[in-house]
């Protein structure tokens, strides 16, 4: 690989002790940034900041250039936008999907997207319900365990472009919600392999983390959900009012008043519980999926990758440094993550 960084053989990972079952790690990414770019937090947020989102934009010229927007029917009535790259004889077909508060138009989407475009496969960048500026597609707002439309809109496109190969890769929230469509009954047949970088695994620990880490990071997701939720309002009036929610400013209390009015869960924790990729949840994995973990992850701890259960298609892999969704080998904006998923798709291939 390119950028310094491989992908080492199960026998050159240091493993501990695990629990019976537990899964164990596959691999590890040597991904080696230097000075400046060896931190967590500089890895998990300069992707989306000038310069690096601008050159992941310009990089993305083709896949934007030839984009075309696409609405699919994703069941009970639920639409979901996508963005179609391609056409003409390819026959692979990667859908990317991003995280909470993200859009097909993140910059990590993009230059994933901008990659495996010029690998010769068709680009399909989705939206999650809420995301993008969708908020007037569906009555009912966005929550991370509507997983019923994900999966819907996985299989509508299989049956709108029939590709010989179907790919998903996500990031974040996105790559959770991937690895659970692979894990429910009968996914597409085209279906060959799910990489999942930087994927939420426990989301009770993934709030504490939030909890307990810089400001910034809560700072700013209270701001974008508080955007999407006065979008929501103004497109559905008289329908929703979130004004006592928005005023509550912090995510504990603002997701428990989601729970608590706008879902069936008896609590938060619940909830929590119900998008959790620990414990059975990926025991058995029809296809092979692949899952990169920074160990300095602010926001998903290293420490469940443990409690992830033992499955024959699931790959874990690791490295010491990369952040949350950064993996940022260069100030170019190169990617260790995307040349991990084109190699994994390859793999698979």
């Amino acid at each position: 690989m390119a950028g310094g960084d491989t992908l080492s053989a199960p026998a050159d990972v240091a493993r501990a002790p695990a629990p019976r079952g537990a899964a164990a790690l596959d691999g590890r990414l040597h991904f080696r940034p230097r000075g400046a770019l060896r931190g967590a937090h500089v890895q998990s947020t300069l992707g989306s900041l000038p310069p690096l989102a601008l050159l992941a934009r310009r990089r993305a010229a083709a896949l934007l250039a030839a984009a075309q927007p696409l609405l699919l029917e994703c069941g009970q009535g639920v639409r979901l936008q996508a963005f179609h790259s391609g056409g003409g004889a390819r026959r692979r077909l990667a859908v990317l999907l991003h995280g909470w508060e993200g859009s097909a138009r993140s910059s990590c989407v993009l230059s994933l997207g901008a990659a495996l475009y010029a690998d010769g496969f068709d680009v399909l960048r989705l939206n999650l319900r809420d995301h993008g500026d969708t908020q007037h597609l569906n009555r009912g707002i966005f929550h991370c365990c509507r997983l019923d439309e994900v999966a819907g809109a996985v299989r509508a496109i299989a049956a709108r472009f029939a590709p010989e190969a179907l790919y998903l890769a996500g990031f974040s929230l996105g790559g959770n919600f991937l690895l659970r469509v692979a894990a429910e009954p009968s996914p597409p047949a085209a279906l060959r392999a799910v990489v999942a970088v930087s994927p939420v695994l426990e989301p009770a620990a993934t709030l504490a983390a939030l909890e307990r880490g810089p400001a910034l990071y809560r700072q700013t997701l209270v701001r974008r959900w508080s955007r999407s939720l006065r979008l929501k309002q103004r497109a559905w009036p008289g329908v929703h009012d979130f004004s006592a929610l928005i005023r509550l400013a912090d995510l504990r209390a603002m997701t428990a008043a989601l729970v608590r009015e706008h879902t069936g869960f008896a609590g938060i924790d619940e909830y929590l519980r119900g998008y959790a990729l620990t414990g059975e949840r990926l025991a058995s994995l029809p296809v092979p999926c692949s899952l990169l973990l920074a160990e300095d992850d602010p926001l998903v701890p290293a420490a469940d990758l443990r409690r992830l259960r033992r499955s024959m298609h699931l790959g874990i892999w690791s490295s010491r440094r990369g952040g949350h969704c950064g993996f940022i080998d260069g100030w170019s904006g190169s990617s260790a993550a995307e040349r991990f998923v084109l190699e994994r798709f390859a793999a698979a291939a």
